[in-house]
């Protein structure tokens, strides 16, 4: 079915849905504030290299895209935001896991697995001696 055509079809229910797409937004905000707070105060004290922002946020690149409604070209923008925002936590996140507890999960997860744990930077589970020779601990 022609987009324009189910998009009529579907006005009534995306009207209604709007609100509750929308309602997350200014959680996500905060929670980015709190992570980039975090992430430029400790990453610095950790020695952790810092993630490039622009690398996965990117806000306004479908808004060039003149063939989009300006309802289109917002609704491009959210989901670059927010998106880009996950996967910017993700990494974040990533990256304190490596620094603190390298230590691979017992059981996988349906969850995607982190660029670190492919990289065999992670202590297998129950390896003791590899965790303590990582990690050792202060005398």
């Amino acid at each position: 079915m022609e987009y324009r055509k189910f998009a009529k079809k579907k006005f009534g229910l995306h009207m209604i849905s709007m609100p509750i797409l929308w309602a997350p937004l200014p959680f996500i905000i905060i929670l980015d504030i709190i992570v980039e707070i975090y992430h430029h105060s400790c990453f610095p004290i950790y020695g952790i290299e810092k993630v490039r922002r622009r690398d996965y946020i990117r806000i306004i690149d479908r808004g060039k895209l003149k063939y989009l409604t300006p309802f289109q070209k917002l609704g491009c923008m959210y989901c670059g935001y927010v998106n880009g925002s996950a996967a910017y936590l993700v990494e974040i996140a990533g990256r304190t896991e490596k620094y603190w507890c390298g230590i691979m999960h017992e059981k996988k997860t349906g969850m995607k697995i982190h660029n670190h744990h492919i990289k065999n930077n992670f202590i297998k589970f129950g390896d003791e001696k590899g965790f303590n020779k990582k990690y050792p601990k202060d005398k």
